[in-house]
């Protein structure tokens, strides 16, 4: 089938599709979440810019205020923003199956790497080299990022409310302002911005949940009592926990981590607990497989697929639950202004990122030139994000090695 032919499915509901097509549907979600899951390096803020260049303009299967809509509602709910948006992808594409598909497809490969280098980590107490790899990977990042930032500016930035939210989530990100809290303000001041005139009962309905919404879910970190032996029943409900409160970027786990199996249980020496989150930045996929390293520390094979599942299974159960209102919620001028404000605090946040991971990025000549072809070939001609990072990969690795025979 062509894809002009093809094209007009994009716009159709999966269970108005025949069953071939839906299985179709399916597939092509696996192989396309599969592709930048193994290819998705450079964390959340890189992982959204390969997901919008590869379903907003390559496939068409989404609009970008769309998308936009969904990475919004990510940031209000707990769990990793870039794996959540894979799983609403494949929610609105294929249903509770394109849900699990997607999602599962995304997260496998890092997994299947972390669980990989836990064994040989376990073994030899070091992590591989791969310092060559990420010396051509971030450039590349950089470019990606930069097209993603400007992409996302012309449908985020709306009206002067919604820039002077970007203006101050950035402000706020460099002044270590909480990222959630952030959100939140941006969201309610953009929301009251555009809605005040109507003076209704509506704000308070919506805007004493959005406050009260998040202050009890620390709590939740009480719920589960745990013997002193580590099993993988064990560190499957460590981790479910971690996965149901953990809001902010995944960098965030790292305190969780810390608290938890360094500080109260000592399960972990905090060298350990570096290298695992080493790892989940040196391999591609969600930061969050750094929980597949651990749970292989602590309990084995069965500890890796425990403390995978446990921290992801929020993230599905979540998205399955709000994905069905993210339409409901546009038409509703309150919760639509709230959307636009945490869009736009979002791109501020991606605005930010780009600036702090540009400082390690780009260190010399080299990496700036690659980063200047890296931007050329995405902006200019289009190339595929997946090929810019094979690309600035192999030439890391070749400048490596270049240099130690020199």
């Amino acid at each position: 089938m062509s894809q002009s032919e093809d094209q007009p499915q994009t716009s159709i509901s999966y269970g108005d599709l025949t069953s071939s097509q839906q299985r179709q549907r399916l597939i092509e979600l696996m192989t396309v979440f599969l592709r930048l899951g193994s290819t998705a390096f450079g964390g959340p803020a890189a992982h959204i810019a390969m997901i919008d260049d590869e379903v907003v303009n390559r496939r068409k299967w989404l609009s970008r205020e769309t998308l936009l809509d969904l990475l919004g509602v990510t940031n209000l709910i707990p769990g990793p923003n870039s794996t959540e948006l894979v799983i609403h992808i494949g929610y609105l594409r294929g249903g509770w199956r394109g849900l699990f598909i997607a999602g599962a497809s995304f997260i496998l490969p890092a997994m299947v790497l972390v669980w990989t280098l836990a064994f040989f980590y376990q073994r030899y107490q070091t992590i591989p080299q791969l310092n060559g790899l990420l010396y051509g990977i971030k450039p590349a990042l950089m470019a990606i990022l930069v097209q993603a930032v400007w992409l996302f500016s012309q449908k985020a930035l709306k009206n002067p409310s919604t820039r002077f939210a970007a203006v101050f989530a950035i402000v706020g990100y460099f002044l270590r302002w909480n990222e959630v809290l952030l959100l939140g303000l941006m969201g309610t001041g953009v929301m009251l911005a555009k809605n005040i005139h109507l003076r209704t009962p509506q704000m308070k309905a919506l805007i004493l949940p959005l406050m009260g919404g998040t202050t009890g879910l620390p709590s939740v970190l009480g719920l589960f009592p745990f013997p002193h032996a580590v099993y993988w029943v064990d560190v499957f409900w460590i981790f479910l926990k971690i996965g149901s409160v953990l809001y902010g970027s995944g960098y965030v786990l790292l305190a969780f981590l810390q608290r938890e199996l360094v500080e109260q249980r000592g399960w972990l020496t905090s060298q350990q607990m570096l290298d695992a989150v080493a790892i989940g930045q040196f391999t591609p996929g969600p930061v969050l497989t750094t929980a597949t390293f651990i749970g292989y520390l602590l309990a084995g094979h069965p500890g890796a697929v425990a403390a995978t599942t446990g921290i992801f299974l929020p993230a599905f159960i979540l998205v399955w639950l709000v994905s069905p209102w993210v339409p409901k919620l546009r038409q509703s001028p309150w919760t639509s202004g709230f959307l636009d404000g945490l869009n736009a605090a979002s791109l501020g946040l991606m605005v930010s990122v780009t600036i702090t991971l540009s400082q390690s990025a780009l260190v010399d000549f080299l990496t700036i030139g690659l980063a200047v072809i890296s931007a050329i070939a995405i902006l200019k001609f289009g190339i595929n994000s997946a090929w810019l990072i094979i690309f600035g990969g192999l030439m890391g690795v070749g400048w490596g090695y270049l240099t130690h025979l020199l």
